[in-house]
């Protein structure tokens, strides 16, 4: 078995990452890498990339249903309305990650999403322009290249701009697991089953201009 990969019980390939439960399993199958054009998607997944720091997506992962019950399934414009009563619940909501500074960065940056999306039509048509040059990838997507690979050039570009705007908890490494997760990149390793369904998703995909 290459490094990085496992096989389950009927003999399917996937990212090692993925192999704690099959509740991870199905996101790694049905979600990670694939594109996403969806603001709502899109917003969620970098409020939750936010709240992951210094925890494993994993854990976030379960608790995203408790997250988008909290934070009005992160629909933007109800978002930008919490106020300081909004945070005082969301603080005392167990089925979340009750850390003040993340729960008001998210709150704020639904404010700076409206301010994006006003500016560029979509939150997908101004993440979707930051798309890298597929010659600039790893010519071979294995458990080897990526360790090198926190960040990318675009990464540092996202968040280099987003925080001029006014956004927080957006540092380079969260805005690329950002990138990996909405398909911006395709960081499934070579010889994993889903990788090729990620390929073919994003041929058939048109990015928002």
């Amino acid at each position: 078995m290459p490094d990085g990969l496992f096989a389950d019980t009927a003999g399917v390939c996937r990212c090692t990452w993925c192999q704690a439960t099959p509740f991870y399993q199905k996101y790694h199958d049905t979600e990670w890498g694939f594109p996403v054009a969806d603001d709502r998607r899109l917003f969620e997944k970098i409020c939750l990339e936010g709240f992951q720091s210094g925890l494993s997506w994993l854990t976030i992962l379960n608790k995203r249903e408790g997250f988008r019950a909290g934070f009005a399934h992160f629909e933007i414009e109800p978002m930008a309305r919490f106020d300081d009563r909004d945070v005082e619940r969301l603080v005392a909501d167990a089925a979340i990650v009750r850390h003040r500074g993340k729960i008001v960065s998210a709150i704020n940056n639904a404010c700076r999403a409206l301010e994006l999306r006003d500016e560029f039509g979509s939150l997908a048509a101004y993440f979707w322009r930051h798309e890298p040059d597929p010659a600039t990838r790893p010519q071979r997507v294995t458990r080897e290249a990526l360790r090198a690979i926190t960040t990318s050039p675009e990464s540092v570009a996202i968040s280099k701009d987003l925080k001029k705007r006014g956004w927080s908890f957006v540092g380079p490494t969260t805005v690329y697991a950002f990138m990996q997760a909405m398909g911006l990149v395709n960081d499934h390793y070579e010889g994993c089953a889903t990788r090729e369904a990620a390929l073919a998703a994003r041929r058939k995909f048109k990015p928002p201009r």
